[in-house]
């Protein structure tokens, strides 16, 4: 065995194989306290094949499985999956240790520990796959996970756990959902975008003859399908991906999935479950190369599709966002703006042939801007999970005599927050310049003005959000009505050593070759300017984060502009009818057809028709025997007369 192979055990097998002795534990509660150790450790593992995979690795690793289906192991290591695979894993961990605090005392910790390493192995399997099947595997296993951990806390017996106010109705709905409730959502939706996922794949797989992703020549597979089969390949394809990353209309699943633990939240809406949809798709642009197939007919529709489903996705995840009164709930909507950002960034690919460092710089802004994303949010929401241990209570509370007894929090969500937003001379804003300088780009050579256009007001309305998280948290919030601070030590460690990594990222874009273009982009006026307006509405939201005059339209954000009735009222309804009209119609004209009555009949009809020949006299065949071959004899005459004349 070599060396690649071991490391690659290492990374998928160890989180797996460290929680299953704490599941076949799950009746002992003296080594269920003691085995999440192991499980941590088990991460641990995969953070340190990640790094030496970083540094050793490069190119395509293939292991056969199934070669006579073009069904392999293989495994690619490129910058893209280098990088993510280490953002991944290192996440993973710091929420990890975080979680041996969070979780202590927890009822079932054994589902918990081994659906979190799942959760962790598929996204890493998802991240190095080269092979669409092998990558379809750790995407059912992300999904599987997801489930087990959304609807963790299954029993419903904690109002703190749900989403909404418990009795609350709009209308027929009722606005609150239980974790039992928040899993099977979450599974559901995204098993009505695995499915063309799933049927995309296998188009790939006849008309290519490869599910290698870096192998598929895509041009002629697109000129080969035309328009229309290109078009309805990448939008099935893209299903998969949209309703995994929760972009819009399917986003309802990504608010209710806040009903699981903290660790959970942080870990989907940061590295995981919610990042796959965009990782892959950058992973599958990064090797179509879209900006060299102009000669494609029907891509750019596609393209343009990606771009105003991720700028949609981010103004109503921000605008939500604005209203909400919930902690996790309010930054789940703001992930699901920062994802159709990326989406958006990805997308402009298409238009964009500028290439920095030998990689394409739209694709190069939404990766950097991923792993931004990713250790802010991360940490945010292992704060909020801290405030709801400290207050007891999910929703936005804290004045700034408990930001002084929360220091370490308090200090976590202002470099948080203020490095992801975009204020100048931050993290993000770098990232966040050269994003302006791409949709620029698009308004002066292509004449899209509107991408810039809702880009600026995206980044506004965002920027008010997260100073809303963090104003109501700490300084202007209501006084929390319990108060235990106490212990929490792993849970600090956690989301310090989680908002760390945003300086480190900080000191990549001052030293990296492909950074460049980010410092350039940061001092261009148009990036100033924008910059700055990020910063005045996150100073005034943070002054006055709630305007009681706009309550009742705050309300109507907070419920997410009644998208539920969509998922809740309008599909069920839709869904009961179909199936209505199958049962009462359809199923009983198909057992009619073949059970019951047409079918059976016709078989009746020949059997009686069979019998009433079998007389047992020799004579009566020898009859029917002649008159076939006199019928015989006349067809094959007149054929034959046909073919002389």
């Amino acid at each position: 065995m070599s060396n690649e192979q071991i490391v690659f055990l290492l990374l998928f097998l160890a989180p797996v194989v460290s929680s299953i002795p704490i599941a076949l534990a799950y009746k002992s509660k003296g080594w269920t306290d003691k085995l999440p150790y192991l499980s941590v450790f088990g991460i641990f593992i995969s953070v340190v094949m990640s790094i030496y995979i970083l540094i050793n690795l490069e190119g395509q690793y293939p292991y056969p499985w199934i070669p006579d289906l073009g069904i392999n192991f293989v495994f690619m290591i490129d910058y893209l999956s280098s990088y993510m695979g280490v953002v991944t894993a290192v996440i993973a961990f710091f929420i990890a240790i975080y979680g041996l605090d969070y979780m202590k005392g927890d009822y079932r910790p054994s589902w918990y520990w081994f659906c979190f390493n799942l959760f962790t192995a598929s996204m890493l399997l998802v991240v190095y796959s080269d092979n669409l099947f092998l990558l379809f595997v750790g995407w059912e296993g992300l999904g599987a996970a997801s489930w087990g951990l959304i609807g963790h806390w299954f029993r419903d017996d904690d109002d703190i756990a749900y989403v909404g106010k418990a009795g609350r109705k709009v209308g027929p709905l009722e606005f609150s959902w239980p974790p039992s409730f928040g899993g099977w959502r979450a599974i559901s939706t995204i098993r009505f975008g695995d499915v063309p996922m799933f049927l995309a794949i296998a188009a790939i797989w006849v008309f290519a003859g490869t599910l290698n992703i870096s192998e598929i020549d895509w041009h002629t597979l697109f000129i080969t399908l035309g328009a229309a089969g290109t078009i309805i390949l990448m939008v099935c394809l893209l299903m998969g991906l949209f309703t995994k990353s929760a972009q819009f209309p399917f986003s309802e699943w990504l608010m209710t999935a806040m009903t699981g633990p903290t660790t959970v939240s942080a870990l989907l809406h940061s590295a995981t479950m919610v990042a796959a949809g965009a990782f892959v798709f950058l992973k599958l642009t990064w090797y179509i190369e879209p900006w060299h197939l102009h000669d494609v007919p029907g891509l750019e529709y596609v393209f343009i599709f990606v771009l105003a489903i991720g700028l949609l996705s981010g103004f109503y995840g921000a605008l939500c966002g604005t209203g909400m009164r919930e902690r996790k709930v309010l930054l789940a909507a703001s992930t699901m703006s920062s994802i159709g950002l990326m989406f958006a960034a990805g997308a402009t690919s298409y238009w964009i042939d500028i290439e920095v460092a030998g990689m394409n710089l739209a694709l190069l802004v939404a990766f950097w801007y991923m792993a931004i994303h990713a250790f802010a949010k991360a940490s945010l929401f292992l704060v909020a999970g801290h405030l709801i241990h400290g207050t007891h209570s999910r929703f936005l509370c804290g004045d700034l005599e408990f930001g002084k007894r929360m220091k370490t929090a308090f200090a976590v969500t202002i470099i948080a927050s203020s490095f992801l937003v975009g204020i100048p001379l931050l993290t993000a804003y770098w990232v966040k310049s050269s994003m302006d300088v791409l949709y620029e780009h698009l308004w002066l050579h292509h004449d899209m003005l509107w991408p810039i256009v809702l880009l600026i007001v995206i980044s506004l309305l965002y920027s008010a959000v997260l100073a809303k998280f963090l104003s109501l948290n700490f300084i202007k919030g209501e006084k929390p009505e319990h108060e235990h601070l106490e212990g929490g030590g792993l849970m600090k460690l956690g989301y310090v050593l989680m908002v760390a990594m945003l300086f480190v990222i900080s000191c990549g874009i001052i030293i990296f070759e492909e950074a460049a273009h980010f410092r350039h982009a940061g001092g261009e006026a148009m990036s100033i300017g924008v910059g700055l307006a990020i910063l005045a509405v996150f100073l005034v939201a943070v002054y006055k984060p709630s305007i009681s005059a706009l309550s009742r339209f705050g309300s109507f954000l907070s419920d997410r502009m009644y998208l539920p009735y969509l998922n809740d009222y309008i599909l069920p309804k839709i869904g009961f009818f179909i199936s209505h009209i199958l049962d009462d119609y359809v199923n009983p004209a198909i057992d009619g057809l073949f059970n019951t009555k047409v079918i059976p009949g016709l078989f009746g009809w020949t059997s009686r028709r069979v019998r009433a020949i079998q007389s047992g006299y020799l004579s009566r065949y020898i009859n029917i025997v002649l008159g076939l071959v006199m019928i015989i004899l006349v067809i094959v005459v007149i054929l034959v007369r046909g073919v002389w004349q």
